[in-house]
């Protein structure tokens, strides 16, 4: 009898141990990964990080429930340098045409994109995806570097669907399309999304948001920009544009929960680059570099964090690789870390063993200075410090102050683009500031001792070097390199920074060709400004 049970009780072992076995060969289901970038956001406009007059319910609960990024830097203060850091992992100075504004993407930069594709990854975006860049036929990749376009579904204006926040809001119906996206996928197959809000980039609606329940004496006012009821609601109106890409959000969200795919999908969520504002946005300032960044996937990342550690752009590339287990072969040599170290630990604050600092770095914005020439910048972030090497400081920073005509006259339009009756035209001068009543505001009033320094900060020209601790001067207002206390630490930043541009082979530090940025074609409308006293 005791035999018999005994031999019963180990039948039964094997057999639980044969079960258990088999479990552990199946392999493991691959996570979805939900990309999602809106166009234009500093870092301090979400609800969780305090703004209280902008509302990101979505991205809010994605930071609660998993890890906010509180120093994600991005790669460049543009958006198509920025974007293709993102999704080649390397600094936009690495990838050529392929690394600057409106110029042409070289098929042999291969975007991650492309391997998951190849490692049976469903993959697509919609709205705005890796761009301004020319895409065509060879030597010129054919498809954007997000994927395929999932655009179809639109909001006609005026129709009983439209629930657009405002009138120049995109028509593209961004949750719609991601439905599409995900019914046109093969069951059980695991997914990229990219979804690439066109908001809040201008133009907007003026005074949007008064139809939204908001109010002037709500807002956060940047120092740099004059604290008036005209550039409260120029805010305000950026606030609706920011609230639209998060709406969008929240509803892939839902959709998620609803078939059953919210736990195994990751969940990105960042900006391309600062707020369309002077000073901000085409600037190597915090508010133009510095972004929101939040990731949630709970089954393998503790939530509830905040990680302090400095990350960029070109992070995200070998991070979704190592999440989907997706070879990097194939691609240029990735210049980022993955992150998955820091969204796997248990810690918050600063983690140790990771990247001290972060670099990225400026070139090209719009077309807005003679023969279209850049600004080019540098910049570094390492603990409280934010250094910027201005490669060309006897340019114009926002670009020229007076405009041709046309490239076939040397008949100019009014200097600061002010006209007879003191209207401000924005397509006449410092054009890398987007159109906006704030710039208006700025240029029409920078005789006015009281919006003077504004003007300055906006538009006037910078010295070589710039320090600022960001920690004390997140506005980056006091400028710290003409301090003789901190001559030796320029100088330590001053050679990392070197280090890494020399590592990266950047052309601006390395050669042949120094000035290689400004020679490649801009396949966007071009603008014409008379040659500057330094190019006599």
């Amino acid at each position: 009898m005791t035999l018999r049970l005994t031999c019963n009780a180990l039948s039964f072992l094997l057999i639980i141990s044969l079960f258990s076995c088999q479990e552990e060969a199946e392999p493991k289901k691959r996570p979805n990964i939900l990309f999602a970038i809106s166009d234009d956001q500093s870092f301090l406009h979400t609800g969780f990080a305090g703004a209280t007059w902008i509302n990101t319910p979505a991205f809010d609960r994605v930071a609660r429930e998993g890890i906010y990024f509180s120093n994600c830097y991005a790669g460049s203060p543009g958006c198509a340098p920025s974007r293709s850091s993102i999704v080649t992992g390397r600094y936009h100075w690495q990838n050529e045409q392929a690394g600057q504004h409106a110029a042409g993407w070289s098929d042999k930069y291969v975007p991650f994109v492309d391997l998951l594709a190849a490692n049976e990854y469903h993959t697509g975006y919609t709205g705005k995806g890796v761009g301004p860049f020319k895409y065509g036929e060879p030597p010129l990749r054919s498809q954007n570097a997000a994927g395929e376009a999932y655009n179809q579904v639109a909001y006609k204006e005026g129709g009983p669907d439209d629930e657009r926040f405002a009138e120049a809001i995109r028509s593209t119906n961004y949750s719609a399309n991601f439905r599409q996206f995900m019914e046109q996928r093969e069951e059980d197959t695991p997914f990229f999304f990219w979804y690439g809000a066109s908001e809040p980039h201008r133009a907007y609606e003026q005074d949007s948001w008064k139809r939204h329940n908001k109010s002037l004496e709500s807002v956060d006012v940047p120092a740099f920009l004059p604290d008036n009821e005209e550039v409260r609601g120029d805010l305000l109106d950026y606030a609706v544009e920011i609230e639209w890409f998060d709406l969008h959000l929240g509803r892939m969200i839902e959709y998620l929960e609803e078939i059953g795919e919210l736990d195994n999908t990751v969940i990105i969520i960042t900006a391309d680059n600062g707020m369309p504002f002077p000073r901000a946005k085409a600037n190597a300032y915090e508010y133009g570099v510095h972004v929101p960044m939040a990731v949630r996937f709970p089954e393998k990342f503790p939530g509830g964090r905040k990680v302090d550690n400095p990350i960029s752009f070109i992070d995200l590339a070998p991070t979704i690789l190592e999440l989907t287990q997706t070879s990097s072969e194939g691609m240029l040599p990735i210049s980022g870390k993955s992150l998955v170290s820091l969204l796997t630990s248990e810690q918050e604050g600063t983690l140790l063993d990771f990247r001290e600092y972060v670099i990225a770095g400026r070139e090209r914005h719009s077309s807005s200075r003679y023969q279209n020439l850049g600004y080019p910048q540098r910049l570094l972030r390492r603990g409280d410090y934010l250094f910027i090497w201005n490669l060309k400081p006897e340019r114009w920073p926002a670009g020229a102050p007076q405009r041709l005509l046309s490239d076939s006259t040397e008949e100019m339009h009014p200097l600061y683009g002010i006209d007879e009756e003191g209207i401000h035209h924005s397509d006449w001068a410092f054009t890398d500031i987007d159109a906006a009543p704030t710039k208006s505001f700025i240029v029409e009033n920078r005789d006015n001792p009281e919006y003077t320094q504004y003007f300055e900060l906006s538009v006037g020209k910078r010295p070589e070097y710039e320090l600022f601790n960001v920690k004390k001067d997140p506005n980056c207002l006091t400028n710290l390199a003409t301090d003789p206390e901190f001559t030796g630490l320029i100088n330590e930043l001053n050679e990392t920074m070197a280090e890494v541009l020399t590592k990266t082979n950047d052309p601006r530090v390395v050669g042949p060709d120094p000035e290689l940025f400004e020679t490649y074609p801009r396949y966007s409308p071009m603008r014409y400004f008379p040659k500057p006293d330094w190019a006599l």
